[in-house]
C-alpha cells in the first residue's frame, strides 16, 4: 500500500514539474519563431529584389524553407491566395495560425498585409523593412521575458510539485 502512495506522489511531483517545462518552453519558442519570421521575410525581401517572382510562389518557397509553425504561416498564405488578395491571405493565415507568437506580434506582422502586393517593389521593400525592424524590438522584448519567466515556472512546477506531495503525506 505505501508503494502504491509514493508513486502516485512521485507521479505528481512529476507532472507538475513538467507542466512548469511546458510552459517554460513557450517562452523559448516565442523567441525563436520571431528569429524565424525575420529570417522568412529577409527571403521574401530578397526574393522581391532579385527573382521577380510572384507573392504565393515566394511565400510557398519559403514555408517550406522555414520548419515550423512559421513555415506552415507562409504555406497558409500561399494557399489562400487562390482566392482571396494577397493582404486578406496573409491577415488570414496569420488569423488562423497555432503558433506561440502573442496578439502584439501578430498586429505587427498584419502590418505588412495592407501594403502587401498593392505597391510597386520599392514600397514593399520599405514595408518588409519596417516590420523587420518592429519584430527586432519584439525579438527583445521576447528574449527579456524568457530571461525572466523561463525558469521561473521550472522552478515554480517543481516547488508546486513538492508541495502537493508533502501535503498529502
Amino acid at each position: 500500500m505505501i508503494f502504491i502512495k509514493l508513486f502516485i506522489l512521485l507521479l505528481i511531483f512529476l507532472v507538475c514539474l513538467n507542466s512548469g517545462k511546458i510552459i517554460a518552453k513557450k517562452y523559448s519558442e516565442r523567441v525563436e519563431e520571431l528569429k524565424d519570421m525575420k529570417n522568412g521575410l529577409n527571403m521574401f525581401l530578397t526574393k522581391i529584389r532579385f527573382t521577380y517572382e510572384s507573392v504565393p510562389e515566394s511565400f510557398e518557397e519559403i514555408g517550406n524553407n522555414i520548419n515550423g509553425n512559421i513555415g506552415k504561416i507562409f504555406i497558409k498564405a500561399s494557399e489562400s491566395m487562390k482566392e482571396n488578395s494577397a493582404g486578406e491571405a496573409w491577415d488570414l493565415s496569420l488569423d488562423n495560425q497555432n503558433s506561440n507568437l502573442t496578439n502584439e506580434d501578430i498586429d505587427i506582422l498584419k502590418k505588412l498585409g495592407r501594403m502587401l502586393g498593392k505597391t510597386d517593389i520599392e514600397g514593399q521593400i520599405s514595408e518588409i523593412k519596417l516590420v523587420q525592424n518592429f519584430l527586432d524590438t519584439q525579438i527583445e522584448l521576447a528574449e527579456e521575458e524568457r530571461q525572466k519567466n523561463e525558469k521561473l515556472y521550472k522552478t515554480l512546477g517543481g516547488v508546486l510539485g513538492l508541495a502537493i506531495a508533502i501535503i498529502l503525506v
